[in-house]
């Protein structure tokens, strides 16, 4: 990632999502919860107000369709990890400074388990790299059977270290 933190604030954590952004991320997780996968997606806010994130967009999962039709190459189901359509993922990124809404945090959520940055979560923020691809921060979601969400952590790129670190955000009303 070439461009510095002071251009996308958001990767130093800080992070302001909306109460109703996050409603919907947990609605998404217990839809993933249901269909057996880990949800994704994407947080967008306004270009003028680097810190808040108010709307969302979901993304398809696709693991589990890459498994059913290679298992050797893609061993994992969607309930161990995530794929987003790079071609998808690719627009969001370049429409969102453009309608002044960028995508500032990438989500998932972990079925029963704790949320953390696992080594493959690295792997795909990096590209298996020595830094990030994209100027994003990580939201990861845990949600255990029965549909509790019990726990939320937010992710950023910590370059002294090179490796991603836990870092605050909020939950505001609006």
């Amino acid at each position: 990632m070439t461009d510095d933190a002071a251009q996308f604030p958001w990767t130093l954590g800080g992070v302001a999502f909306t109460e109703a952004v996050m409603a919907a991320i947990d609605a998404d997780a217990q839809r993933g919860l249901a269909a057996d996968e880990e949800c994704c997606g994407l947080v967008t806010g306004p270009a003028s107000d680097p810190l808040a994130a108010d709307a969302i967009l979901v993304f398809e999962n696709r693991a589990n369709k890459l498994h059913a039709v290679d298992p050797e190459t893609f061993t994992r189901t969607g309930r161990e990890y995530f794929d987003m359509h790079p071609l998808k993922f690719a627009r969001a990124l370049d429409e969102g400074p453009k309608n002044g809404a960028p995508v500032k945090v990438l989500y998932h959520s972990h079925i029963d388990c704790g949320a953390y940055f696992s080594p493959t979560d690295a792997a795909a923020a990096t590209g298996n790299t020595s830094e990030p691809l994209h100027p994003l921060a990580y939201l990861v979601v845990s949600i255990r059977t029965g549909g509790l969400i019990d726990d939320r952590k937010l992710f950023v790129w910590h370059p002294a270290t090179s490796t991603f670190v836990e870092a605050p955000f909020t939950i505001t009303r609006g």
